[in-house]
């Protein structure tokens, strides 16, 4: 029976959601506005920046260090989230989760010895 009440509390939450769409979408079809066939031009047409004419080329070549500050965000903030969330459950999951944290941590030593090694 514990199992019933929790399918009707996912069954509520998923009612829930899809009134919660229904009113959102229907507010959209109320209140947005409608272009007829004389408005729609080529700009509107167009599948970049809303309907805005686009200027200039898409394709933009980003230096090498967007990529390196990147790849540091990755090795320093990314790491800190896993560790931090490890370091609660650290005497449940015993020597076979201390071992996944240090293969993590010497991946992630690996990837700060290579960005050292390019310059950054």
């Amino acid at each position: 029976m514990e199992n019933a009440s929790d399918i009707w509390s996912v069954l509520i939450y998923a009612v829930a959601i899809g009134v919660l769409l229904a009113c959102i979408f229907g507010l959209s079809a109320m209140t947005g506005t409608r272009r007829t066939g004389a408005a729609r031009g080529r700009a509107l047409s167009m599948p970049f920046e809303s309907g805005i004419i686009p200027t200039g080329s898409a394709h933009l070549r980003l230096p090498v260090q967007y990529y390196l500050v990147a790849m540091f965000f990755v090795i320093f903030d990314v790491e800190a989230a896993f560790l931090f969330t490890w370091g609660t459950v650290v005497t449940a999951v015993g020597w076979v989760g201390y071992g996944a944290a240090l293969m993590f941590i010497v991946f992630l030593a690996i990837s700060l010895a290579y960005l050292w090694r390019a310059g950054a």
